[in-house]
Formats: structure tokens, sequence, C-alpha cells
């Protein structure tokens, strides 16, 4: 349990750190943060492949495959519901914001927490029930990637909020509060998969699913709509392969 909060402590740490160096580098161009999403992109498609989905074919007994995708599936499916029940700011970039069906009677600030925790929660409760196989390593290797790709993350958050005119010591506290998410989402993974372990194949295909839609739906687009796709494309790719060294020599 103690390498449980670590691993959560870590992963939402993770964020508040970029979140810190964002600051230290409050203009930064679409390009750039087109770049490191993607790669943060690259890094969750390999965390989610390799250690989430394939682990989940290997634990899955006879019926692997169909729980493996019936898992998939649901993830995505749950997290298409949240981004269509739950009004949130689907982004904030260059004083241009996009609003949501029943946004306008709502604070900003607060709109955009809500969409934070929509896609920071999955990714700490895919950290927390990679530990559910009893392979340290494999959990750790999960924890790695979310943490690596939650730093360009947090840096490149601080910046669109900034030019929304928040103050500085808000914008930090919302920082501060995606990486609480991510341990909250670490600590019911985990304990989601310990009481109930017979769920562990489907858990981690859920946890996958959830990842595989928030690239595809929100790190992708987004990384392609602003001239920047060949770098972007790229970035992606060195992103999974250097999650792919890491799993390899792990």
């Amino acid at each position: 349990m103690e390498l449980v909060w670590l691993t959560a402590l870590g992963v939402g740490g993770a964020t508040v750190f970029g979140a810190v160096i964002g600051f230290l580098f409050k203009n930064i161009s679409h390009r750039f943060s087109d770049i490191v999403l993607a790669f943060s992109a690259g890094i969750m498609l390999a965390a989610a492949v390799l250690g989430l989905i394939v682990p989940s074919l290997e634990y899955g007994g006879k019926f692997a495959i169909l729980i493996t995708i019936v898992g998939i599936f649901t993830g995505a499916i749950c997290m298409k519901l949240v981004d269509i029940l739950v009004p949130h700011l689907h982004k904030i970039a260059d004083n241009d914001i996009e609003n949501h069906e029943h946004n306008k009677s709502l604070d900003k600030v607060l709109l955009f927490v809500i969409a934070i925790a929509i896609h920071n929660l999955p990714e700490g409760i895919s950290a927390g029930v990679g530990f559910g196989t009893g392979n340290d390593s494999e959990a750790i290797l999960i924890a790695l990637g979310i943490a690596l790709q939650n730093i360009p993350e947090g840096m490149v958050i601080i910046s669109p909020m900034l030019a929304t005119g928040m103050k500085p010591w808000k914008t930090f506290v919302i920082a501060a509060l995606t990486g609480v998410i991510e341990v909250v989402g670490t600590l019911i993974g985990y304990l989601a998969v310990s009481v109930a372990s017979f769920i562990l194949p489907f858990a981690l295909s859920f946890a996958g699913g959830t990842m595989l839609y928030v690239i595809s739906d929100e790190m992708i687009p987004e990384t392609h709509s602003h001239g920047s796709e060949s770098g972007a494309t790229f970035a992606l790719l060195i992103g999974f392969c250097v999650m792919l060294v890491f799993d390899f020599l792990l």
C-alpha cells in the first residue's frame, strides 16, 4: 500500500511540477503546445496498450478477448456520456473559449476544473488498477507513463488560463487540483481491484478504453488543429517509443 501511495503522489505531483515550469514559460506557442501534447498522447497510448489492454488479455482467462473488447468500449462509452452530460469547457486557448450548452450560467473556472476532472480521473484510476496485477513493474510503468505526460500537460494549461485573465494563484490552485484528482483516482482504482480481484481483466481494459477515448477525442484533434500536424505526429511516435523502451527495460 505504501508503494501505491507513493505512486499516487508521484502521478499527482508531476502535474504540479509541470505547472511550476509553465509559470516560468508563460507565453507558450501553439506549435510547442501541440508538440508536447502529442508527445504526451504517445506516452498515454503506449501506457494504455502495453500497461492495461495487453495485461487484460493475459489475465482474462478463457474469455479474455471478449472481456477486453467489452471493457475498452465500456470505458470509452462512459467517457463519452460524461463528456455529453457534464457541462464543462472543452478547452481554453488564446482567450477562445468553446462553450457547451448550458455553460453560460456557470463560472468558467469551475467549468475548466470539471473538464480537468473528466480527463484526469481515468488516468489516476488507470495507475491504481495496474497494481491489481501484482506485477509492480507493470504498475510502475503505467504510473511512469502518466506522470511523464502530466509534466508537459501541466505546463501547457498555465498559459491559456492566464490569458483568460485568471489570477496566478487561482491558476496554480487549479493545476494543483488536477494532481489531487489523479491521486484520488489512483486510490479508487487500486481499492476497486483489491476488493474484487475478479474484475481485474475488465477493470484494466476499461481503464485502457477511457485513456484511448481521451487520446482520440481530445488530444490528437487538438494537436492537429493549428498547422503542426507533422511535428505532432512524430512527437506522438517519439512518446510511444519512449514508453516502449521503458516497457522493454522493465
